[in-house]
């Protein structure tokens, strides 16, 4: 929440003043003095913190009910710390409306509550909502799946009764690949724990993550052993589609995958592609393309560069011509950041929250500057021990430029975290 600042109004008082009797004119021009001092001060000074007061009042819970952030023309490249501090915790008062039609994925980690609440505040701008509770591991020759203690019941009950959106919680799969893709019982096992967790749940399917992990593993230079993977995720998109959940939608279950974005400008033989995508298209309703993270501590930069997310998607899809992507990209999920990173130039650092780059606002109180060729903002600033900082952090300008991509290109989006992000981003989708 930005910093409430009382103003204080400090009047000009003169002291021990000695008016005498015989100059009338002076007593009368000191007292109207008096006066237009006294209207200036409450016209000019109380009033305007007052007014200050009253408008923290109802923004800094994210409860005020007002304009729109195009309304109050705050999409711009052009802005301050001052404003983003004013700003940020006040959301439109109709928080149901939607601007794009396109399909909306947003994750939500238990160790981030306020993803929670901003899923039942906004259920109605999601049609998709992935908390991340599960994990699918190897114990010895057995195959279990963990994560029911994450999960929320009277959340999801109270998602049910705001909103349509489904809940399709993410299971990452930890589980070694060497047996879990080669052995048939384990491969098996694996899918009707996932299909029966669903049922007894009430789930509308889940997001699956899997690849990077495969990745870390070696596997997926070997084609025979790229083949079962894609193998597997195939099974399991197909028995989820064999299941109709009976007391909600009397839709199928559905499987969304998420993929990782090339770190060049080829294809690496490990890295997902348009021929894993087109194997998969039937079995999978849509894929959680990762397009965040382009830098890092060791190379400080923007998360995640427009020019980079069009390379990435032409990539993934096997084409330059916009007309075909176009056509190919209805299932993707086009992942947009709700974090940012805090970058050390001497090297490190690590990725902030919502809360924490307010706090970087208030205290360093930096110019916030546009960088053109990423659509993405940023500002610098020296610490105490004079070390210099980079922070690049999303803002309504960079967001709305990426709706505006994803719309473009006939995608969908995908956010993490929804819990990470300022309030005022919420008006943008």
């Amino acid at each position: 929440m930005s910093k409430k600042r009382d103003r204080q109004a400090v009047s000009n008082r003169r002291k021990n003043q000695v008016v005498s009797s015989d100059r009338p004119d002076i007593v009368h021009n000191s007292s109207s003095d008096r006066r237009l001092i006294i209207i200036f001060v409450v016209f000019f000074v109380i009033s305007p913190a007052i007014s200050v007061l009253v408008y923290h009042k109802y923004t800094s819970n994210g409860e005020f009910s007002g304009a729109s952030v195009f309304e109050r023309g705050l999409v711009k490249t052009d802005i301050s710390y001052q404003e983003i501090l004013a700003e940020h915790s006040n959301v439109a008062a109709n928080v149901s409306h939607r601007h794009y039609d396109y399909p909306s994925l947003a994750y939500i980690t238990p160790w981030n509550s306020k993803g929670y609440d901003m899923a039942k505040k906004f259920n109605s701008k999601f049609t998709h909502l992935s908390p991340v509770w599960y994990d699918l591991k190897s114990h010895g020759s057995h195959i279990v799946l963990e994560g029911r203690h994450n999960a929320d019941e009277e959340w999801i009950s109270e998602l049910r009764l705001t909103g349509d959106a489904l809940v399709l919680p993410r299971v990452a799969v930890e589980a070694s690949p060497a047996d879990l893709l080669r052995k048939k019982k384990l491969k098996d096992k694996a899918i009707n724990l996932i299909v029966t967790e669903c049922k007894e749940m009430g789930y509308d399917g889940i997001v699956l993550e899997s690849w990077s992990r495969w990745v870390t593993h070696g596997i997926l230079h070997d084609p025979d052993m790229r083949n079962l993977a894609l193998q597997f995720i195939k099974q399991l998109g197909n028995a989820l589609h064999s299941e109709i959940e009976s007391t909600r939608s009397k839709q199928p279950l559905q499987l969304v995958y998420v993929i990782g974005p090339p770190h060049s400008e080829t294809l690496e033989d490990h890295e997902f592609g348009p021929e894993d995508m087109q194997s998969l298209t039937g079995a999978v309703d849509g894929f959680s393309l990762m397009t965040y993270d382009y830098s890092g501590p060791h190379n400080p930069g923007p998360n995640a560069p427009v020019n980079w997310i069009r390379s990435t998607l032409r990539l993934i899809l096997g084409t330059k011509d916009i007309s075909l992507v176009q056509h190919k990209a209805s299932k993707i999920f086009l992942g947009i950041n709700f974090y940012g990173y805090d970058f050390s130039l001497s090297g490190g650092g690590g990725a902030i929250t919502g809360r924490d780059y307010v706090s970087l606002l208030e205290k360093y109180e930096p110019v916030v500057q546009w960088e053109d060729i990423s659509s993405e903002h940023f500002f610098l600033y020296a610490d105490y021990n004079r070390n210099k900082h980079a922070v690049f952090y999303p803002s309504l300008k960079s967001i709305f430029i990426r709706l505006e991509e994803a719309r473009s290109f006939g995608t969908g989006i995908s956010i993490w975290e929804i819990g990470q992000g300022l309030d005022y981003f919420f008006d943008l989708l």
